[in-house]
Order: structure tokens, then C-alpha cells, then sequence
């Protein structure tokens, strides 16, 4: 059984997370804003549901999934894409395939030493939140 990642977990570090959403597109007028954000991510599960909701000063974001069943997800707010999701355990770590408007996207989001950790496939990124 994979590790549970529900909780409310605050963000701690950020590594390059200007050239990751340069990497997006956002506009530079965005980029500043984000960069300013603290960021809270709530896990959820309901079920076979999974609920993550993205919170902060500027703008919200949830997504809501099972594992291994593929949903469109549009990033409204964030980067604007329109795209396909789909996401599976790979032991302990949760992976999302994203297939859409910008090629080879997604995440891995696991735990360790009571930490979310997030790394965005393809660009590089690492983010921990701490719960």
C-alpha cells in the first residue's frame, strides 16, 4: 500500500522555480507574483478519489482524480493548459503523466522525513512542503 500523502503541508524551499514557470510561459507580470506566494497543497482522499487543492494569497487551484484513470484538467490561473492527466503509483510515489498543449509535462509527489516532496518532470524542479 502506497504511502498516504493527505495532509495540509506549507512549502519550505522552491528551487528554480523562476525558470520553471519561464519554462511555462507565464507572463513575466505572473512570474513576480508567484514568486512572492506561499504556497499551501491539501491532499485529500475520499475513497478512490484524490482531491489536491493548491491554495494561496493569489489565486486557488483543485484537482480532483483517481489513479489510473485518465481525466482532463485544464490549469486555469496557472499556466492556462488544456490537457489530459493521468496518474499511477510507482511505490511510494505518486506520478502524473500530462499529455496536451506543452509536451512532456508532469509531477512525482512523494514523502520523506515528513516532508511532501514535488518534482516537476521534464523541467526539473523540486519543491518540499512540510505537513
Amino acid at each position: 500500500m502506497p504511502a498516504s500523502l493527505c495532509g495540509i503541508w506549507e512549502i519550505i524551499s522552491n528551487t528554480n522555480f523562476e525558470g520553471y514557470v519561464t519554462a511555462l510561459g507565464i507572463n513575466p507580470y505572473l512570474r513576480k507574483i508567484a514568486m512572492k506566494l506561499k504556497l499551501r497543497k491539501i491532499t485529500e482522499q475520499q475513497g478512490d478519489q484524490f482531491i489536491i487543492k493548491i491554495t494561496s494569497t493569489f489565486q486557488n487551484y483543485t484537482i480532483t482524480f483517481k489513479v489510473g484513470q485518465e481525466f482532463k484538467e485544464f490549469t486555469k490561473g496557472l499556466d492556462s493548459r488544456h490537457m489530459k492527466s493521468l496518474l499511477r503509483w510507482e511505490g511510494n510515489k505518486l506520478v502524473c503523466e500530462q499529455i496536451g498543449e506543452k509536451k512532456n509535462r508532469g509531477w512525482i509527489h512523494w514523502i520523506e522525513d515528513d516532508k511532501l516532496h514535488l518534482v516537476r518532470l521534464h523541467i526539473c524542479k523540486e519543491n518540499s512542503f512540510v505537513g
